[in-house]
């Protein structure tokens, strides 16, 4: 069974999840294109994946194990399954997932491991001047705590709204449409975590 190159350096990374995804894909007699359509994740996105030459989003690992009817942790067994958990694991930093906002000018890097995804996440965010991070409401009672590292950061949510300075930390209702933004000159740096009570 045979690798490319290419997927070697993503041993000492996060979890290869690619061959244990194509795996059930093809006991589950389901084609790229129908998993694709299945999961709302694009074939090109799913191909690269399942080639562990992609580093998914939780948001797509999740899609993918719900589309085949199995749970995060479920997906991410394999592989490891029989090593010994480490007392301390590490993470480096070239591989901790990375997902942009659709206006290109905010970037998160997700620092929760992926288990925790829908309980607790927390996120490095990092917000160029103008940009803006939109939300529609997550599920009832969900809440987020933003604590500004550098820059400032203007925190909305529903009609209420604060301004964050260095050292500043807000916690809002995640529940209702909110929104985060960088009205200053310079880039603005943060530490976000969002809390599920579902």
């Amino acid at each position: 069974m045979a690798q490319a190159p290419s997927s070697t350096p993503l041993q000492d990374g996060p979890p290869a999840v690619g061959s244990k995804l194509q795996e059930i894909r093809k006991a589950q007699k389901l084609s790229l294109d129908e998993l694709s359509k299945r999961a709302g994740v694009s074939k090109s996105m799913l191909s690269e994946v399942e080639r562990n030459q992609a580093n998914p989003t939780v948001g797509v690992l999740w899609r993918l194990a719900s589309a085949l009817g199995l749970s995060l942790s479920d997906l991410l067994a394999g592989g490891n399954a029989d090593k010994a958990s480490p007392t301390v694991e590490l993470v480096p930093a070239h591989s901790i997932p990375v997902t942009t906002s659709p206006d290109g000018k905010c970037t998160l890097r997700i620092l929760g491991p992926i288990a925790l995804a829908g309980k607790v996440e927390w996120y490095e965010l990092a917000v160029e001047p103008g940009g803006v991070l939109a939300s529609e409401p997550h599920e009832a009672g969900a809440r987020e705590h933003l604590s500004v590292l550098s820059g400032t950061l203007t925190v909305q949510a529903a009609e209420s709204s604060k301004v964050l300075k260095p050292g500043d930390s807000a916690r809002y209702a995640a529940d209702v449409q909110h929104c985060i933004r960088n009205p200053g000159k310079g880039l603005a740096k943060a530490v976000l975590v969002v809390e599920h009570l579902g």
